[in-house]
């Protein structure tokens, strides 16, 4: 069953020539650290589920739809209210695919299917699980506000990369960055930003152009650590349920990671 279609929320602050907004969700069946991972539970109810539940709850995108190899995906995506109107091809399912043509090929599979062409591209992975509508909003309103290409979330860097060092093959460290001095005092330094993986938004005139989530004139979103975390091990599972039945004031089941 295909999900109804919203009509977004426009804002004062809403680009005019940014009114479709596609929320697309890639989500691959061969995971290997993991294996299926996307739909592995997590605080009650599949990763993937917590993504298409913040994507459908924003205020900004018009449609929430699912790119995926995988039919058991595709079937809990549908589950969860996403749309799939189209498998990925298992050319683009690859651990060394491009992601970047996994999104074009959503495009041009959109476009072909219903002649639907939106402006831009929110792209939500689904190991984000942290990641809230509000998130979701605010990164496209900075690309409305500023005409900007691309908008991606990132987070303030844990180690600062002047603080970080390079080890050689006899155990010896040396700085991974030149410094001007010896002796570097955090505070002293300028902030210093990672990508989460969150939140990537971008024109679909500059996918096409560029064939980039990074473009020139690229802006950043940021978000605390506390939702940040980007699901990649099974530890990475248990820190996401401690924190997800924190905020429901509930206690994750004990024995370590699920």
């Amino acid at each position: 069953m295909t999900a109804p279609r919203r009509e977004p929320i426009i804002a004062a602050d809403w680009n005019p020539y940014m009114t479709s907004v596609l929320g697309l969700i890639t989500a691959r069946g061969g995971s290997k650290g993991v294996p299926g991972k996307n739909v592995r539970p997590l605080a009650g109810k599949p990763l993937i589920a917590w993504t298409i539940e913040a994507a459908r709850a924003s205020g900004r995108l018009d449609r929430v739809v699912v790119s995926t190899d995988d039919d058991e995906i595709a079937a809990v995506a549908r589950e969860f209210g996403a749309e799939v109107p189209f498998m990925r091809p298992a050319e683009l399912a690859q651990d060394d695919s491009p992601h970047i043509l996994s999104v074009l090929h959503a495009l041009d599979e959109l476009a072909g299917l219903e002649q639907y062409a939106p402006d831009a591209v929110c792209l939500l992975q689904p190991t984000s699980p942290l990641r809230t509508a509000e998130d979701i909003d605010a990164a496209i309103a900075i690309a409305c506000e500023s005409d900007a290409p691309a908008v991606v979330s990132v987070t303030e860097a844990l180690a600062h990369p002047q603080l970080t060092q390079r080890m050689d093959a006899d155990g010896r460290l040396h700085p991974f960055m030149e410094a001007d001095t010896d002796y570097l005092r955090r505070q002293d330094l300028p902030d210093a930003y990672v990508l989460n993986g969150a939140v990537y938004v971008n024109t679909t005139d500059s996918l096409r152009r560029d064939e980039t989530f990074y473009p020139e004139g690229l802006r950043g979103y940021v978000m605390p650590p506390e939702r940040s975390l980007d699901i990649d091990t099974l530890w990475d599972f248990h820190l996401a349920e401690l924190i997800l039945c924190d905020r429901a004031g509930d206690r994750p089941a004990e024995g370590g990671p699920p």
